[in-house]
């Protein structure tokens, strides 16, 4: 499928051109005012209809914030309208791009292939991602250096695939995302005071099942995937032009070859089928080494992050339950199950979007919980 956007102004590809190719994204100056549109799109949500739209209909909220929050806030809404929208792009290409399905019947065609449609994927993600850096980088006392590198990793995987190189996997990882929007529900659920509202419960559950599936059982078999075709592609023979090897595949698979032969002159299949192999042929070389280990490099940081969230959210529940005396009372039991869903999210949400605690976050714990303990001796002397 091709992208479904009209393509770059002529003066845009042209001044875009020699630079990709200088840093082999070739395909890049196809997508390059996608990449602008999203960053734009972002930063205009951050900085002018956040502050805007938040003031009317969370007047009594949002002004009230510190700068820090603001901040946090205005980011949150950011990351809901990217998640969603990306999600939403990424699954309907994995289900209305032919020529990307095809690709599954061959290993080659995952690595070199492309469709329009998949680097329209690539460049919503790019986009959004070299926003992330800005912001992180402008502030990192706030989010920290942990959120920084995050975001630098996740654009060295995606601006990767402008190669084109792993053009078919770009959908596949993006629904990584797909936990997220549940993440910022459940911080604004906090902010709005639906703290432990029946909304944010049901939300946190769907949250945890999202990042399970998602991040850890999709991801990770994902990533096995493409170790598996990186390996393979790494060890082609490089004597022989990569049409040949890409005829050979196609012998053993059930799509419609390349050339187009079964597309009974439609115009439309034409077109798509030729696009597939646009930016690959004889003069390809497999996949360099240094590229392969990049990719997989950065792959494995993402995952292993994953992992890591997962295993802070194993330790919450063990914090709850582990070394209950006997005979504790059912109730209390019940009540600290109830509200699990709420406090895993909240550990979640604290690593994953916020990063490390700053000296100024850890100041102002201890002060709410120096507040918290006053109100609760207060309420004791009345009782």
């Amino acid at each position: 499928m091709r992208d479904p956007f009209p393509p770059p102004p002529q003066w845009l590809f042209d001044l875009t051109k020699p630079y990709a190719e200088a840093l082999n994204l070739v395909s890049l100056p196809y997508h390059i005012h996608e990449v602008l549109f999203a960053f734009i799109l972002y930063q205009s949500t951050q900085s002018i209809f956040s502050p805007i739209l938040s003031n009317i209909f969370f007047p009594s909220i949002y002004q009230k914030l510190n700068r820090r929050t603001r901040v946090n806030w205005d980011v949150h809404v950011v990351s809901l309208l990217q998640s969603t929208l990306i999600n939403g792009l990424a699954l309907w290409v994995m289900w209305s791009d032919q020529e990307r399905y095809d690709m599954q019947h061959s290993a080659i065609e995952r690595i070199y292939g492309y469709t329009g449609a998949s680097g329209m994927i690539q460049a919503f993600a790019t986009g959004y991602f070299v926003w992330d850096i800005v912001v992180s980088t402008r502030y990192v006392r706030i989010f920290g250096p942990g959120i920084w590198a995050h975001a630098v990793t996740a654009l060295a995987v995606f601006s990767l695939g402008f190669t084109p190189f792993v053009n078919y996997y770009g959908p596949v990882f993006i629904l990584y995302e797909l936990s997220s929007p549940f993440l910022n529900i459940h911080w604004f659920c906090d902010k709005l005071n639906m703290t432990g509202s029946n909304l944010q419960w049901y939300n946190g559950m769907l949250l945890l099942g999202m990042f399970f599936c998602c991040r850890l059982l999709w991801g990770t078999y994902q990533s096995l995937r493409v170790y598996q075709d990186v390996w393979q592609t790494l060890h082609l023979d490089t004597s022989a032009p990569l049409y040949r090897e890409v005829h050979e595949s196609a012998k053993m698979s059930i799509f419609a070859p390349r050339n187009g032969e079964l597309c009974l002159g439609d115009t439309e299949c034409l077109l798509n089928q030729s696009e597939v192999m646009k930016f690959a042929g004889g003069h390809t070389q497999a996949v360099p080494v240094w590229m392969a280990a990049v990719y997989l490099t950065c792959n494995l940081v993402l995952n292993s992050l994953n992992f890591y969230w997962f295993g802070k959210m194993i330790e919450t529940v063990r914090k709850r339950f582990d070394g209950q005396p006997a005979g504790v009372d059912v109730k209390k039991t019940i009540d600290r199950r109830d509200s699990l869903v709420e406090e895993l999210a909240s550990e979640l949400d604290r690593d994953e979007i916020s990063g490390p605690k700053t000296p100024f976050e850890e100041k102002s714990d201890v002060l709410a919980m120096s507040t918290g303990v006053s109100v609760q001796a207060e309420s004791a002397k009345k009782r």
